[in-house]
């Protein structure tokens, strides 16, 4: 199940990235009186029946040429974009919504670009997840030290509880209770020693494993703690390849802020998350840059804790035309519905990587 799961990421991923390059392909090169694509005659520089550009190149070079065109429309729509984006993305969204399709980079074709820019970096000068030495020897050494102490206790704890049923019975009072708690203690024996988890009822029996029900999550679970690197390494290759789902779980977090604006539709907060989330991951991509390049740590967390909030504020208030007061007031609401946004996300990213 979960192969299926990752693989329909991967096509989602990898169809949407095949969308946002495909573009409009074929430009710059010979013309032709015809369109080489459906054979209408040209009157101007595209086909008026199916859109293809009647200029067709054939070099080696072209070919990073329509690379680059294909992604970002570096001959012009990028150029547009950046700056809008990062000083008014406000009025970035605004135009994109009312039709201005052409002038700038689509929202979508940006973020993919984006999170694949920023764990292109983050692979080169970031650090991997990667569980604590500490953690790790407990894992795999079981803790030898802690375990051999901790097993000393309870053998004491044992004795004394031995020494207490033999005084019980020497004054002939009922041993029930002292039975049953060294029952429980005995239980929690197995697990110091890795075994099963075992808990105790009121009458002393043992009660099998505790488990969740869910045979796969209980799998899953087991191997996190037998190797939470691997764990650790899921999170990160789930957290590429279902980045795109941060825009249907943000969406109607931002719907609820207007949602009694019958203006308002769900594709115009689509275009402002998208678009916010593509700057965020460049944002956080070029922080990563200065921070390989030696500026102070202390200067960078100041810039990653105020100038997100910044730009929420600045993009709200202008993709929405609010007034100050009210910008802040939503901008306060959407950090919050961050946070869930982000909850949500990390979690589902856990689920798939338990169960896998």
């Amino acid at each position: 199940m979960t192969g299926e799961i990752e693989a329909a990421g991967d096509a989602i991923t990898g169809g949407l990235v095949a969308k946002a390059i495909e573009g409009n392909a074929g430009e710059h090169g010979e013309h032709g009186d015809f369109c080489l694509n459906c054979g209408t005659k040209l009157v101007g520089s595209h086909c008026h029946a199916c859109g293809q550009s009647g200029h067709i190149h054939r070099s080696l070079s072209a070919i990073w040429h329509d690379i680059a065109h294909g992604v970002l429309h570096f001959e012009g729509k990028i150029w547009r974009t950046l700056p809008l984006l990062a000083l008014r993305p406000g009025e970035l969204t605004r135009r994109y919504i009312h039709g201005e399709r052409a002038r700038f980079v689509s929202p979508l074709a940006l973020f993919l670009f984006s999170v694949f820019l920023m764990f292109a970096v983050l692979s080169i000068f970031g650090s991997h997840l990667e569980a604590p030495a500490d953690v790790q020897k407990d894992v795999t050494g079981r803790g030898a030290v802690e375990v051999k102490l901790k097993r000393d206790e309870i053998a004491a704890e044992l004795a004394e509880i031995d020494r207490r049923i033999a005084d019980a019975r020497a004054a002939g009072r009922d041993t029930g209770d002292l039975e049953r708690e060294k029952a429980t203690v005995s239980g929690v024996v197995r697990i110091v020693e890795g075994g099963p988890t075992v808990l105790a009822d009121k009458s002393g029996q043992l009660i099998g494993n505790a488990r969740t029900g869910w045979t796969r999550l209980d799998k899953g679970i087991a191997k996190a703690g037998e190797n939470p690197n691997l764990l650790l390494y899921k999170l990160q290759t789930n957290a590429y390849k279902f980045s795109w789902m941060l825009i249907p779980i943000s969406v109607p977090f931002v719907w609820l802020l207007f949602f009694w604006h019958r203006k308002r539709h769900m594709y115009d907060h689509a275009v402002f998350v998208t678009y916010s989330l593509a700057f965020m991951t460049l944002f956080f991509t070029a922080l990563t840059l200065l921070g390989a390049l030696g500026v102070s740590t202390n200067w960078l967390a100041v810039a990653a804790v105020f100038l997100p909030a910044a730009h929420m504020f600045v993009q709200l208030k202008g993709a929405y035309e609010q007034s100050t007061a009210k910008a802040l007031v939503r901008t306060f609401l959407l950090l919050n519905f961050t946070i869930f946004t982000i909850v949500i996300f990390l979690l589902l990213l856990l689920g798939l990587g338990l169960v896998g």
